[in-house]
């Protein structure tokens, strides 16, 4: 029997990094998203585990804004299969794609990504300054 009679197991913690270094996310700054039990080590080891529990990829699938079912089910083998049969290499090199027409603005999409980091930074800027002030507190209390 080969390898293809089997189905092969996707491996959860893969695409969790996959996607996350898509989205230009750092693993500590995903831990600061999930929570303050969460720290770059557990997101490490996390992204290590072949399968994860349905609610945390839940929570990640809407940190990183894709689908679960992307985080679930993406198997890159397949995903290169399905590109390398849908798309004719010397067609499109040649003739189809010599105007190629972006829905997107680039530009606009770069302006989107930054801010989405700045709105990130400041979150956790604000959160250390309330840590901060709470640690203050303490240090008054004693």
């Amino acid at each position: 029997m080969t390898n293809n009679t089997y189905p092969k197991k996707i491996h959860h913690g893969r695409n969790v990094k996959r996607f996350r270094e898509m989205m230009g996310l750092k693993q500590d700054a995903l831990s600061y998203e999930l929570g303050y039990d969460w720290n770059q080590q557990k997101v490490s080891l996390l992204e290590q585990k072949e399968a994860i529990e349905a609610g945390i990829l839940k929570q990640i699938a809407v940190i990183l804004k894709v689908p679960v079912e992307a985080l679930e089910n993406f198997d890159e083998d397949q995903a290169v299969n399905i590109i390398a049969n849908t798309f004719n290499i010397d067609k499109d090199a040649y003739i189809g794609n010599s105007n190629p027409i972006f829905n997107i603005n680039p530009i606009d999409e770069i302006k989107k990504l930054h801010e989405e980091k700045i709105a990130l930074f400041e979150r956790m800027l604000k959160e250390k300054d309330e840590m901060m002030v709470r640690l203050e507190k303490l240090l008054v209390k004693q």
